[in-house]
């Protein structure tokens, strides 16, 4: 069976096709991919893995076609992320607002 096994970071996508035997699981994906050598990062899967998008188990059987993804941590909280996000949109719009309300005295 083919299979997929794919790692991403901001600047780069690695995407390596492997051919494993029928009853293969994610663990056998990884090991044939030989990931780990060229982005050593990925040995201890820090952040997990998953099949199409969802959370898999190492021991996990694969289908014909499945893509197996090799996930990083987070760099930010979320949560925190999307605070600082909408609070940034607050200040720019205000600065718009401001700027439209001078520039309407001024005329």
């Amino acid at each position: 069976m083919r299979v997929e096994v794919i790692y991403a970071t901001p600047r780069h996508q690695d995407i390596r096709e492997v051919i494993l035997q029928a009853g293969a699981t994610v663990r056998d994906a990884l090991a044939a991919s030989r990931m780990a050598a060229d982005h050593p990062e990925t040995a201890e899967l820090p952040a997990g893995v998953g099949i199409w998008g969802r959370k898999a188990e190492l021991e996990q059987r694969l289908r014909d076609g499945d893509r197996v993804e090799i996930y990083r941590p987070l760099t930010a909280d979320p949560k925190d992320a999307r605070r600082m996000r909408a609070q940034k949109a607050e200040k720019l719009a205000k600065e718009l607002a401001e700027k439209r309300a001078g520039t309407r005295r001024q005329g």
